[in-house]
């Protein structure tokens, strides 16, 4: 039994979507546990002009070519749909890919989406405010349709923030993604494990997953000791194969 999970987190931004689908297959045939994608509109560095593509479309693809990892958005964009649409959309792609689906959410933060796009920026208190607010409805949306996602389809909350974003870890979801350095991981998991007690949930309900570079592959034993479970490589194209492979072969020790 591996010591930690491992995961990718494949950019959607200066590729083709064939390129992404063959990353997807590969990384799977290398052995991660899970592959993810972004929920933006547009590249997040290098061009602003680079070729892009919609994250929940890359991931019903993506659902359709896979076996057996769990796949999700890292993180979903709360602003971009409405809640209840949100549950239905996961719930389907859930099924195209047979109870791996994960419902990874945030409360959004990449200005350019929402002024090209149309959507009300406000601010990030506000946004944090309408996913406190969204979440009990996408639960209640979940439970209601028919037929039920296949899989259990965990919700990921992603984010830092001590005393709201982590206090809604604590009360919905199953997952939690942060960034690094180790050092802030470990005082972050910490605070959330606080938020469990003062809510009354059990903290290994909760699987802790941090985002980190390629380049941090090599200090995968500081971010376990900081409490992660589950590490994801964050990689563009060309996709960071031989970090992941190294990061598999170290989880498999």
């Amino acid at each position: 039994m591996s010591r930690f999970r491992t995961g990718v987190q494949i950019h959607p931004q200066a590729t083709t979507m064939s390129s992404l689908l063959d990353a997807a297959r590969s990384f799977e045939a290398l052995g991660v546990d899970s592959v993810w994608t972004w929920d933006h509109f547009f590249p997040l560095y290098g061009d602003p002009e680079a070729a892009h593509f919609e994250g929940y479309t890359v991931l019903a693809a993506m659902a359709a070519v896979t076996e057996r990892v769990q796949l999700g958005a890292l993180v979903t964009c709360n602003s971009y749909r409405n809640p209840n649409l949100l549950a239905d959309m996961a719930r389907t792609i859930d099924h195209v890919a047979d109870g791996r689906f994960v419902l990874g959410i945030g409360s959004g933060w990449f200005e350019r989406d929402y002024t090209e796009y149309g959507y009300e920026f406000g601010t990030a208190r506000g946004r944090l405010a309408n996913l406190d607010r969204d979440l009990p409805i996408i639960r209640e949306r979940l439970a209601a349709l028919h037929p039920a996602p296949v899989g259990p389809m965990p919700i990921l909350i992603g984010g830092s923030g001590r005393k709201v974003t982590l206090r809604m870890v604590a009360e919905h979801a199953q997952m939690w993604n942060a960034f690094g350095p180790p050092e802030s991981f470990a005082e972050l998991n910490s605070v959330l494990d606080d938020w469990c007690e003062r809510v009354g949930r059990d903290p290994s309900e909760i699987e802790r997953t941090v985002a980190i570079d390629p380049d941090e592959v090599g200090n995968w034993q500081a971010y376990l000791d900081a409490g992660a479970q589950h590490l994801i490589v964050m990689s563009g194209d060309p996709f960071a194969f031989d970090a992941l492979a190294e990061l598999v072969e170290a989880a498999a020790d």
